[in-house]
């Protein structure tokens, strides 16, 4: 590549960055101001108060919003890691017509939007009496997410892990749950945290499902707490600011730990699968 291209895509990159930047360097400086200071958005206060941020975590109730979201979240994680890993070993590694069929079933059951199925599935959670329960959301966001799990960890072992590896702990005696558990799952570290960032940040910021099926206070997740309390207070940005800052932090945290796995697990298992 020549240089002048490289310069070329360097600042391409260079202003899709600071496009990205802007609306948090907004929200950042938003949210430290007092209600009352009508400085520019663009520039930092000169004095420094965390009030708003105090306040929002009482007023939103965001304590007790950002543990539900938090139980809803991992349940639903650990869920589609391990049922999902499991269901995908055995299509990946069995090329029959049958298993194909079921990938290719999952690929078109992932371009049905989800809610095509809002009004029987509300039905059939109120007749069996789970409605503003975390498990509810939870077997929700499970069965929305199994499919393109699946479909992630089949690519990702078909396309990345050599079968030589499984051979030679069968020649030693090793069951095909040992397999699984002792060769295969730890070498699933890329695949698995792309699922984590994937679901894990759909589900954290659900809105359409949680406010029909979590309508009670107790259950609130962010996005239904922070509806309410954006309404409630449309003239001070400063608290809103303040609580969406707090509500993004859990996911940035997350996809910096896991971000050097994430492109591998994509590439390797959605490309190459």
């Amino acid at each position: 590549m020549s240089t002048t291209k490289k310069m070329i895509l360097t600042l391409v990159a260079f202003f899709i960055t600071v496009f990205h930047i802007i609306p948090f360097y907004i929200l950042i400086t938003t949210s430290l101001k007092v209600r009352g200071d009508f400085s520019s958005r663009w520039t930092f206060p000169d004095y420094f108060t965390l009030e708003n941020f105090t306040t929002a975590w009482q007023s939103a109730n965001l304590g007790n919003a950002f543990m539900n979201s938090f139980i809803i979240t991992i349940g639903a994680a650990i869920l589609l890691i391990f049922f999902g890993s499991m269901a995908a070993y055995p299509l990946a590694r069995r090329a029959t017509k049958l298993n194909k069929a079921i990938l290719v079933l999952f690929v078109a059951i992932m371009v049905v939007p989800p809610l095509t199925a809002l009004v029987p599935l509300y039905q059939m959670v109120v007749e069996i009496g789970m409605l503003n329960t975390r498990t509810v959301a939870i077997l929700n966001n499970v069965a929305a997410f199994m499919p393109l799990t699946i479909f992630l960890y089949s690519g990702f072992i078909r396309s990345t892990i050599p079968k030589e590896l499984e051979e030679a702990a069968k020649i030693d005696g090793c069951s095909t749950f040992g397999i699984f558990f002792k060769i295969v799952f730890p070498l699933l570290k890329p695949v698995t945290a792309s699922v984590l960032i994937i679901a894990c940040v759909f589900i954290w910021n659900d809105y359409q499902f949680a406010i029909f099926f979590l309508q009670s206070s107790d259950v609130h997740t962010l996005t239904v707490a922070m509806d309410s309390f954006v309404g409630a207070n449309q003239n001070n940005l400063g608290l809103v600011a303040a609580a969406a800052f707090m509500a993004m932090i859990p996911m940035a945290i997350l996809f910096l730990f896991l971000q050097k796995y994430f492109i591998a697990g994509l590439s390797s298992g959605a490309v190459k699968g």
